[in-house]
């Protein structure tokens, strides 16, 4: 889940991390395939807003496939990011509407 990654990048900003932030941010934006599961579920600090629009510039201009999972419509994320989702030379979007899992609780209903 992205709450989940940006957390293990946070990590990385502890004395006792055996690994800097430099270093795992590059492994996971040239990752050979990222899945970004629950995007849009994190908190939209400038921070977490200024990592996820560099990672997927990278990886929009790498070209190296990311899968994302996301209950937020296009219109609701970051302008940045939905720049580089509505190229339709790289980028596929697939609509899955399905009732939610998790029963609702929690989770927006689909636009």
């Amino acid at each position: 889940m992205v709450p989940d990654l940006l957390d293990h990048l946070r990590a990385t900003f502890s004395p006792h991390s055996s690994t800097t932030f430099d270093r795992r941010f590059d492994e996971i934006r040239t990752a050979s395939l990222l899945v970004l599961d629950d995007l849009g579920t994190q908190s939209m600090t400038p921070w977490v807003r200024e990592k996820l629009y560099q990672l997927f510039n990278y990886r929009y201009n790498a070209e190296l496939p990311t899968v994302i999972t996301t209950s937020d419509s296009l219109d609701e994320m970051d302008a940045r990011i939905r720049s580089r989702l509505l190229d339709g030379k790289l980028c596929t979007i697939y609509a899955v509407t399905a009732p939610s899992y998790h029963g609702g609780k929690g989770r927006k209903p689909r636009k």
